[in-house]
């Protein structure tokens, strides 16, 4: 009797030392890491928007090759979630807040070997050329979780995967920032950044015809307001702004054989009385928006030449300029924007 009362009391002093530890234990659990990662925001987000991107760099993935995660949802978007299986023990549900190029969060929901749910935060602070990175692990401690981190420290249990993971997200980074900058720099001419785009079909309402290069500027005020007004007046959508297609130039007589008009949201089979009909067909394009008055937009076009020869790229005509400040609406040159294109075979 009297070794069942003493064991007895060893297991009261045992519950109650659980239910001492279970109350001094931590509530919640937060641990953070940091690292500054020579690259943009938009270049490291770019690596932590998608559930998808994140399984290169995210640590506990990269810890055990058995493990699977199956997603649903759309990428780079609120609500992407997956579940993730390792061994059929254990899955989880993620739910991903996003601010583009600052904050990204997840939402991890475990239900086996019992149920919790955490919150990992990634938060992007941009410093111009780089960008400082800090995770945090966030999580609610129930009862017998509280006992366990009266004895062990969540800070370094948690802490080590963070900064691994950050260290791997640093390498991703930086290596598609120098890849970036080697792009950056090889389409870049005279101090230009050239861009390569695929542009769609567009057709054009206008009027077409030889104009002397010192007359360039009056032609372009007489003849855009005329072809709005006849696109207006044909009942056809305009599809953007005023826009030049130019075709050969004669260096003797110092003229250009140059289109004047609008795109519009119509066919090439459409009749605008007053208008002739233009349409560009779909294809590649090298591409410099500029910034200034159109005047002085020589620069441009020769950087877009030099591009061409380098490359031994072959000029489909038309060239195009689309005028995206309206000089009616916005009096400083400096200001106005000129998408300028130049179709590439």
């Amino acid at each position: 009797m009297r070794a069942l009362k003493t064991l007895l009391i060893i297991l009261v002093a045992v519950i109650a030392l659980g239910a001492i530890l279970g109350l001094i234990g931590p509530k919640r659990s937060i641990v953070t890491r940091s690292v500054v990662i020579h690259a943009t925001a938009p270049v490291v987000y770019a690596h932590a928007s998608s559930l998808q991107r994140m399984e290169e760099w995210n640590p506990w993935n990269r810890k055990d090759a058995n493990s699977k995660l199956i997603y649903s949802g759309q990428t780079v978007e609120v609500g992407q979630d997956g579940t993730w299986r390792e061994k059929d023990e254990a899955s989880s549900e993620i739910d991903t807040g996003l601010v583009p190029n600052k904050r990204v969060k997840l939402e991890v929901h475990f239900s086996e070997p019992y149920q919790q749910q955490a919150e990992l935060e990634l938060k992007l602070n941009s410093l111009m050329d780089s960008t400082h990175v800090t995770w945090t692990f966030e999580s609610s401690n129930d009862f017998f979780k509280r006992i366990y981190l009266v004895f062990n420290d969540i800070d370094t249990i948690i802490g080590p995967d963070l900064q691994d993971g950050l260290k791997q997200l640093r390498s991703l980074a930086e290596l598609d920032a120098i890849k970036l900058a080697e792009e950056d720099k090889a389409n870049t001419y005279r101090g230009f950044r050239i861009e390569t785009v695929e542009r769609p079909e567009v057709t054009y309402a206008g009027k077409r015809d030889m104009v002397k290069w010192g007359g360039m500027g009056a032609y372009f005020s007489k003849v855009f307001p005329q072809s709005k007004q006849a696109i207006e007046k044909a009942d056809v959508k305009l599809a953007g702004g005023p826009t030049a297609l130019y075709y050969k130039r004669d260096t003797v007589d110092r003229k250009t054989d140059v289109f004047a008009g609008a795109p519009i949201t119509a066919g090439p089979d459409v009749r605008v009385p007053g208008c002739e009909i233009v349409t560009v067909p779909a294809g590649k394009a090298l591409m410099i928006a500029y910034n200034g008055s159109p005047e002085k937009s020589k620069e441009a076009h020769e950087a877009i030449y030099d591009m061409m020869k380098a490359k031994g790229l072959k000029l489909r005509s038309p060239v195009v300029e689309e005028f995206v400040t309206d000089p009616g609406q916005e009096p400083d040159t400096t200001k106005w924007v000129t998408n300028i294109y130049y179709p590439v075979e």
